[in-house]
C-alpha cells in the first residue's frame, strides 16, 4: 500500500487506451460505471491546459453496502474510483484508493473483511487488465 492508501500502477498504453481498457474490465467484472470525469476536457473548456486526466466512478452495491453497514461515513469514498493520468514525461498511470486503507480510515469493523478483500481483488484485477500487456 502506498502512502495515504493510494495505489499507482504504470500502464503499457496511452491514456485513452488505458481508460477504455479499464472501462471494459470493470464491465466484465459485472460492476456499474456511474460516471466518467474528463478533467483535461473540463480544463480545456475554460482555456486551461491539463495533461490527460480522467476518473471513472464504479462499483457494485453488493461490495460497498457491507462497508457502509459497518461505517456509513465510508459512503464519502464510495463508489470506487480510478484515475488515469499522464505525467510530464508522457507515461500513463492508473491510481486508486486501497480498500483496506479506506476501511481503516472510516473504522470499518471485521464483519466487512470479506467485502474489503473482494474489492481489493477486483481493483487489482481491473487495474492489471487496463495496464498490462
Amino acid at each position: 500500500m502506498a502512502a495515504d492508501g493510494l495505489t499507482t500502477v504504470h500502464s503499457n498504453y496511452g491514456p485513452q487506451e488505458t481508460i477504455g481498457r479499464l472501462e471494459a474490465a470493470i464491465k466484465a467484472k459485472g460492476m456499474t460505471i456511474f460516471a466518467r470525469i474528463d478533467h483535461a476536457g473540463a480544463a480545456a473548456e475554460v482555456g486551461m491546459a491539463l495533461r490527460p486526466t480522467e476518473v471513472l466512478l464504479f462499483g457494485n452495491p453488493k461490495g460497498g453496502t457491507p462497508l457502509m453497514q459497518s461505517a456509513q461515513t465510508i459512503g464519502i469514498d464510495l463508489p470506487l474510483k480510478a484515475l488515469v493520468w499522464q505525467d510530464a514525461a508522457g507515461a500513463t498511470w492508473l491510481s486508486y484508493n486501497d480498500p483496506a486503507w479506506l476501511a481503516w480510515r472510516h473504522g470499518v469493523g471485521p464483519e466487512a473483511q470479506a467485502a474489503i478483500d473482494g474489492m481489493t481483488a477486483a481493483l487489482r484485477a481491473v487495474a492489471t487488465a487496463a495496464t498490462g500487456p
